[in-house]
């Protein structure tokens, strides 16, 4: 009897050690569970690409386990990038800002953003909203430091990029039209963004129709001042640049203003920018492109609200992943008010200028914008104008279109009817790779010498 008491409580024993383990394996922290992503990040970002391209955790090289394999810049070839192919055309057309590589780069440790299985698996922050509430807090920092916007007495509305953004105000402002005269015209100055026409045509809403530049509704029979009117003003603009504001006013015309490129880099920062409706992209304020968020300043409640029910619908707000890494990004930008990171970018692109200039002006054929410097604010002095992209202009009678000239030149850039302009001009983009740059002036360079070789040939 007392041998199978004994028994028994040693099983009962046992079975309370079992679970007991058991119980303490599945909850108890393990403090290195970081080590294998950490070692995959390190992994990717220790493959040099010979300078000439990238390696990432999520490349195609990752899978069976093998070391992630290199993505090379345009024009570089082979298995470490260090095969620069002759005779490739230059990609000047894209918008891609990666330019600011290098900084981040610098800013590996800084930056990074380790993200567990189970971050924020819910559809909802724990107010119930699909907005990070640190993330708000910090961008209206960043535009505090910066001096480029007012924030106050505004609501803060996050978008995957400022394309949903654009999509969202321009369906809230059109739903205001009370006008009995059809849908709302969308107007901007020509040259404009093309994304303003091509989305309007593209949802072809009854609310809604493009009706193109500004300045020529202005002075047209049609503007009646009874049609409901909705113009986006881009400033700095894309494509030229130039600081803008709004050509149209009235009662019943709303403005959508688009300050994606109203960063140090870019403009001098005159004064910040106290609107109804402003739009502002990460692409442009720290170069993440890919990583598509955007966000609005909003006045008018109705008009927030109407956005954000665009948003929700459409998509439920922003990955809360990407909130994660945006807020991490940012947080590096304002630690130190913007200045290692302004500086760099308006340095880079300062240089860039410079020596875009120097080829450009043994020319003359092409001519580039001209923008007169202006105080700025952040930098506290007088300071060229450095954009995101040269304007160019074929300045003969008989280059007709300006895009097919550099084409043929094996330059690919953005033709200037894209944006509601003459075919006599062309958008070089400035901001990509440091190799898309020195490859865009070594073929800048060959163009400008035949324009000699031409010219001692007459």
């Amino acid at each position: 009897m007392e041998r199978k008491l004994l028994l028994t409580v040693s099983i009962i024993m046992n079975l309370v050690f079992t679970i007991h383990i058991l119980y303490r394996n599945s909850t108890t922290w393990n403090p290195t569970w970081t080590s294998r992503a950490a070692i995959e990040a390190e992994d990717a970002a220790s493959v040099s690409c010979s300078g000439h391209g990238r390696a990432y955790v999520d490349g195609i090289g990752v899978l069976g386990g093998k070391q992630p394999s290199c993505e090379c810049n345009n024009c570089y070839t082979g298995k470490d990038c260090s095969i620069l192919l002759s005779d490739c055309p230059v990609n000047a057309n894209s918008g891609d800002p990666l330019f600011l590589e290098p900084f981040w780069m610098r800013q590996a440790e800084s930056s990074a953003a380790l993200v567990s299985g189970w971050h924020r698996m819910s559809y909802i922050y724990q107010d119930g909203t699909y907005m990070s509430e640190a993330l708000e807090t910090v961008i209206r920092k960043l535009h505090s430091v910066v001096g480029n916007a007012v924030t106050d007495n505004r609501f803060v509305i996050f978008g995957s990029g400022s394309t949903q953004l654009l999509a969202a105000a321009v369906h809230a402002l059109s739903l205001t039209n009370s006008s009995s005269s059809g849908p709302a015209r969308l107007l901007a100055s020509v040259p404009y963004y093309a994304m303003y026409k091509e989305q309007a045509e593209f949802f072809d809403s009854v609310h809604l129709k493009f009706e193109g530049d500004a300045f020529a509704w202005k002075n047209s029979e049609r503007n009646d001042n009874t049609t409901q009117v909705i113009e986006v003003v881009t400033s700095p603009n894309n494509p030229d640049g130039k600081l803008k504001r709004a050509v149209l006013d009235g009662p019943n015309v709303k403005t959508i203003h688009d300050y994606a490129y109203y960063w140090p880099y870019f403009s001098p920062i005159t004064v910040p920018a106290d609107e109804d409706l402003s739009l502002f992209s990460l692409s442009k304020t720290t170069g993440h492109a890919g990583s598509r968020f955007g966000w609005g300043l909003v006045k008018d409640k109705t008009v927030y609200e109407n956005m954000k029910r665009y948003i929700t619908l459409s998509s439920m707000g922003v990955s809360r992943t990407t909130q994660l890494h945006v807020l991490q990004l940012l947080n590096v930008v304002v630690r130190d008010g913007g200045d290692n990171i302004f500086h760099f970018g308006h340095e880079t692109l300062k240089k860039r200028w410079e020596t875009l200039n120097k080829v450009l002006s043994l020319s003359t054929r092409f001519s580039l914008q001209k923008i007169k410097p202006e105080y700025c604010n952040y930098f506290k002095k007088v300071r060229d104008f450095t954009p995101s992209y040269a304007w160019v202009k074929c300045e003969r009678p008989g280059d007709a279109n300006c895009y097919e000239i550099f084409s043929e030149a094996k330059i690919t850039g953005r033709d200037g009817k894209v944006f509601g302009s003459e075919e006599s001009f062309v958008r070089l983009s400035l901001i990509r790779s440091q190799d898309d740059f020195d490859h865009l002036i070594d073929m800048l360079k060959k163009l400008v010498f035949q324009e000699g070789v031409e010219a001692h040939s007459i």
